[in-house]
């Protein structure tokens, strides 16, 4: 076997899960066909939980970046009623959170190749070839464990591998482009609604807006049809019944089109063949999801791959992805269908509008929709292993681990600073009696961290993952053959 891990696509997801291997010594070479990273930001987006992904590995740089100026489920505003404003996102450029993330899969030994693509794959069952074209050069092939194809909508991989990527073509048309403009030009205009479609145009930084003109109810123009300025100045007039000056007097970049497709791949993994972000799922952009569960797809693929590629993953382990992040996929496309099923046609949609309106000034709807978006309420079904009958789950099993301090014998530390090295962490309350077994049988993948009773960790054990998910929590103690269970299911045998 080459304990090797081909990426398909240098973006922000790709580049997450190359870092997670990284961390965890498997090779990882990284296939992107762009020459020099793009200056371009689709995602303005960063969620609570993708920041706190990010903390949870040393890697949060984005703590003092102003939130979003507006945050909306269907161009319904959410923010006026978010009560805690840690749920909002902060305005994080995609090319900000890429530079982040190469720089840090390249600081851990990942092999970055730009300029080159993957097409044509074999497998069987011991082993992936991959077929690289690079652009200025033969092509030649390299011989890996596993392949991700972690490129995009138009996913080569998951075209090659034949996954189907069933759902709905687009039924709107629109474009959207970064245009610089002279400093003193202001022309905000927040996400607006009207019977032909949505635009937009937001101050990104002195002198830059992200303008976006969306047409309701027409096809998407071929993206081989390449856009002009002049289409989208009539695009924008259609849309807002106005013209924008900064679209004549501005210089327009990165002019690119958009639609409202929606579609889920079938599968997430086929043999050694495995889909993470925009190639598993694409759908209408509204509410910053996208990047963001793509991260996360990355973080819950890393450590499993991880674990089979060096020998060690429980049965199940690897296929626990599919069954975990498809899920979530499947929430994702629900949640951008549900926002486009209010936006168009306005005349006809407005008293559901208005009403929805009158829900989210409810703390527990906002809450709920807040939970949705920003992945913080993903819960995944764990193993019950030998938990007595007669104790119910405990209500943290399958969710995040809190956030907030550990009191340790070697002073207070930060629940996420625990996950740093990409491990399994076993908290245990200081004074009870763990067995020799569970103490050491699983040291090698899991570190153990006494801690004292405190407010931000009542459990007296608890479990949690590398992707800081709890597969175990006890309030009242060591529940020896549930712990026991837990470690067996998902980090192997004991050394």
């Amino acid at each position: 076997m080459s304990r090797t891990v081909v990426i398909a696509g240098g973006g922000p997801v790709g580049l997450m899960l190359a870092s997670e291997l990284s961390l965890a010594a498997v090779e990882t070479v990284v296939i992107e066909r762009f020459t020099e990273p793009s200056d371009y930001s689709r995602s303005l987006t960063l969620h609570a939980r993708t920041a706190e992904v990010l903390e949870q590995r040393g890697l949060n740089r984005f703590s003092e970046y102003p939130r979003v100026a507006s945050y909306n489920f269907g161009l319904v505003e959410l923010q006026d009623h978010v009560e805690d404003e840690s749920l909002l996102p902060l305005l994080v450029p995609q090319r900000d959170i890429e530079r982040l993330l190469e720089e840090r899969a390249a600081e851990l030994g990942a092999d970055i190749r730009r300029g080159q693509e993957v097409v044509g794959f074999e497998q069987d069952d011991g082993e992936v070839t991959v077929t690289v074209r690079p652009a200025d050069g033969p092509e030649y092939r390299i011989t890996a464990d596993y392949l991700v194809g972690c490129d995009g909508g138009s996913s080569t991989v998951r075209k090659l591998a034949g996954i189907d990527f069933p759902g709905t073509a687009s039924t709107a048309d629109g474009l959207t482009a970064d245009v610089i403009t002279p400093l003193d030009v202001e022309e905000f205009i927040h996400p607006t609604i009207c019977q032909p479609g949505m635009y937009a145009s937001i101050p990104l930084r002195p002198g830059l807006h992200r303008v976006t003109a969306f047409e309701f109810g027409k096809e998407k123009t071929s993206k081989a049809i390449a856009p002009t300025v002049e289409e989208f100045q009539a695009k924008f007039r259609t849309c807002s019944g106005q013209d924008l000056g900064i679209l004549a007097t501005g210089e327009v970049r990165h002019l690119s089109r958009v639609g409202n497709a929606t579609r889920l791949a079938a599968q997430y993994r086929k043999g050694r063949v495995l889909l993470a972000g925009d190639a598993c799922h694409i759908h209408l952009p509204i509410s910053g999801q996208g990047l963001n569960t793509g991260v996360q797809d990355a973080l819950n693929l890393g450590w499993k791959l991880a674990a089979e590629v060096n020998g060690w993953a429980p049965a199940g382990l690897l296929d626990s992805y599919h069954a975990e992040r498809r899920p979530v996929g499947e929430r994702l496309c629900w949640s951008t269908s549900a926002q486009d099923g209010l936006l168009y046609p306005l005349n006809e949609v407005e008293p559901l509008r208005e009403l929805f309106a009158d829900l989210v000034k409810m703390e527990r709807v906002t809450k709920h929709l807040m939970g949705t978006l920003s992945g913080l309420g993903i819960k995944y079904a764990m193993p019950a292993g030998e938990q007595r009958s007669d104790r119910p789950t405990h209500p943290l099993v399958g969710g995040r681990v809190p956030t907030g301090k550990v009191t340790t014998p070697d002073g207070e530390i930060s629940l996420s600073d625990t996950l740093h090295t990409g491990r399994g962490v076993l908290f245990v309350r200081g004074e009870l009696d763990l067995p020799a077994d569970l103490a050491t049988g699983w040291s090698h993948r899991v570190d153990l961290v006494r801690t004292q009773a405190g407010a931000d960790l009542t459990a007296a054990t608890l479990l949690v993952r590398p992707d800081g998910y709890v597969a175990h929590a006890d309030d009242t103690g060591v529940d020896g053959d549930a712990l026991r269970h837990s470690l067996l299911s998902w980090f192997g045998q004991p050394a």
